[in-house]
């Protein structure tokens, strides 16, 4: 069975980890979820999802202060991590590992194991210090997925776009989803729109 660590830090864009557990929880995929102290309060005041919801859509939940959890090992096989958001501070703490909680840790065992880290890192603009972070979580095997939304999928919805970044996210894992269009080339993106025009008659 596939096993993927989850940290939601405490930037905006609480959303894109909820869809994340959302989508893995339909799909069977076991997940480990931490969540940090600022990334709660990121939840109550942006989404309508209480707390012990997002927690239920996980296979089991670890404390951010809980060091000694099963994902702070390497010898705790899975096959990665999803950071998000990923907040500024915990990229910083990551490309330093800098492993002052469990989110943090967590990640930093990712790397050192050689499996996939991605960090769906959630500010703008972005100055020198956020690019040259950013670099280096890349340099040392980390990908960097910010939410940047594609127009190929022709959204229509914030739901659409959410869900793009999260389909782009589990795309590094090869597992499969139907969270968004994918590109087929032009004719297939002019078939999309007839569709659409034809039930909007």
């Amino acid at each position: 069975m596939m096993r993927i660590a989850v940290g939601i830090s405490g930037a905006t864009g609480a959303i894109y980890g909820i869809r994340i557990l959302e989508t893995l929880y339909r799909l069977g995929v076991q997940v480990h979820l931490v969540i940090s102290d600022a990334a709660k309060k990121t939840i109550e005041m942006e989404t309508n999802y209480t707390i012990r919801q997002v927690e239920d859509m996980a296979t089991e939940v670890h404390d951010n202060s809980n060091v000694g959890a099963s994902i702070a090992s390497g010898s705790f096989m899975t096959h990665g991590m999803i950071v998000a958001p990923c907040s500024i501070k915990s990229l910083s703490a990551i490309a330093n590992s800098f492993n002052t909680n469990l989110l943090v840790r967590a990640a930093d065992v990712v790397l050192k194991e050689k499996k996939k880290l991605v960090l769906i890192v959630r500010e703008t603009p972005l100055h020198l210090g956020h690019l040259r972070l950013m670099s280096n979580v890349a340099e040392i095997g980390g990908v960097i997925l910010p939410p940047m939304p594609a127009f190929y999928n022709l959204p229509e919805t914030i739901d659409d776009i959410i869900n793009q970044t999260v389909g782009k996210a589990l795309d590094q894992f090869d597992i499969k989803h139907d969270l968004f269009n994918r590109w087929h080339g032009s004719e297939y993106l002019q078939t999309i729109k007839k569709k659409r025009e034809k039930n909007a008659i």
